[in-house]
């Protein structure tokens, strides 16, 4: 291995796994591997897995057969979620010869160093009840916006979720640690952080060894608040149960929390709720946006959504689709129920057909895009600062373009200027 020497990264899923690859590359480039792009040649292929979907699973099976006919001498390397969960099945995919689960994904160098082509896939796992430690993470592709996490696992037993499993128990860095963190970051130039966890308003639950950290995530968010100068945070998504009010007021004051919230729903019927075991039931949800509007009327607020899942008879999804429709928010994330083994989900009856899965979803990102728009025309005419990022897109004609979001996630874009790269600048919105 010592004369291999270049990786490559490709990442499925979550922002979080956006944050542990960006963390795993700069490790082996410290080491003196070269950084490559997933599409060249390199002598290492490292694919950090999701398996909240069975499209997950299928791309990764597919990008390993991409480089068995590109690079069929390179190591491939599989990690993350699907690696904790199914090591075997990965480990029989021909071309993978290592599979990385929960407690190793960090321990990278060392696997690589006594990794030998044409071996029987090593498989380093564990139980998942044994993972105990935190690993700090954060994404950085640019100077703009990083991903930093803080909070990893989950305590939750939701009936259609494998993510307990594939992460283990929540566990969460220190407040000291973050803030740290933030600091470093702030003196490179990050204009942005967003904050990211498995289950991120859990923060403050011991990731030392099950040592408690008697901290929670309203501390922390006052923290970076008063002792950092990063310009702004965002919570990158909150469970509805964990999202106080002390958190809404304090965002709503905050010079450095931007008026945005991701809050998962996933169903808009309550009945539906309870065959999910999730922790709240409509009535509390609704009450969570109308407190967030009533403080902050311009937020902009996200909604996860899960169609089909088993029980979700067309009545209840009318259910759901008409409490959807009246919630003030300005955007749905919709994801299509796929069944995932050793769930609880498996044993409700009755399914929901694929064709009709699809339907629902069709109908809710129709909804979405009539959110999003009325959210951005209720801004029209307004000043709002918008970090523009600090790279170039081009758009359909190859003009060189910026891009960027207001505080309140309306996305801009205009013909690039230099001086606007990875500043905050006050936009008239039209």
């Amino acid at each position: 291995m010592s004369n291999n020497r270049s990786v490559a990264f490709h990442t499925l899923g979550c922002k979080l796994n956006f944050s542990e690859t960006s963390t795993l590359s700069r490790q082996l480039e410290q080491e003196g591997f070269e950084k490559k792009a997933f599409t060249d040649k390199a002598d290492v292929y490292v694919i950090n897995t999701c398996s909240v979907t069975e499209n997950a699973d299928k791309e990764c099976r597919q990008l390993v057969r991409r480089i068995q006919r590109r690079a069929p001498e390179s190591f491939v390397v599989i990690t993350g979620c699907y690696a904790q969960l199914k090591p075997k099945e990965i480990a029989e995919i021909p071309g993978v010869d290592l599979v990385l689960g929960a407690a190793e994904k960090f321990n990278l160098i060392q696997h690589l160093s006594s990794l030998t082509k044409g071996d029987e896939a090593k498989i380093c796992s564990c139980d998942i009840e044994t993972v105990s430690g935190f690993n700090a993470s954060f994404s950085v592709n640019d100077r703009t916006r990083t991903f930093l996490k803080v909070q990893d696992g989950c305590d939750y037993s939701c009936s259609f979720c494998t993510i307990p499993m594939a992460r283990g128990k929540s566990r969460s860095d220190s407040i000291e640690n973050v803030v740290k963190q933030a600091k470093s970051l702030a003196e490179n130039g990050v204009q942005e952080i967003v904050l990211t966890g498995i289950n991120l308003g859990d923060f403050g639950k011991g990731g030392d060894g099950g040592k408690k950290h008697n901290e929670n995530f309203f501390e922390l968010v006052k923290a970076l608040d008063h002792e950092t100068n990063i310009p702004r945070y965002r919570i990158s998504s909150i469970e509805p149960n964990l999202l106080t009010n002390e958190i809404i007021e304090w965002v709503a004051n905050s010079k450095s929390f931007m008026p945005h919230f991701h809050i998962p729903l996933q169903s808009g019927s309550d009945t539906v709720l309870k065959l999910m075991q999730r922790r709240y039931n409509s009535e509390l949800y609704a009450d969570r946006i109308k407190s967030i509007k009533k403080v902050m009327p311009h937020a902009c607020i996200g909604v996860d959504v899960i169609v089909g899942s088993p029980g979700e008879t067309e009545a209840y999804f009318k259910e759901s689709f008409d409490f959807i429709h009246a919630l003030d928010i300005s955007y749905l994330h919709v994801f299509t129920y796929s069944e995932r083994a050793m769930t609880k989900a498996l044993d409700i009856k009755p399914i929901v057909p694929i064709t009709v899965r699809n339907e629902r979803n069709k109908l809710l990102r129709n909804l979405s895009y009539q959110k999003q728009q009325y959210f951005n025309a209720q801004h029209f005419g307004e000043t709002r600062p918008v970090l523009f990022e600090s790279v170039k897109q081009k758009d359909p004609n190859d003009i060189a373009m910026l891009e960027g979001y207001t505080d309140n996630y309306i996305r801009i874009t205009t013909p690039f200027r230099e001086e606007w790269s990875n500043k905050i600048v006050d936009w008239k919105i039209s």
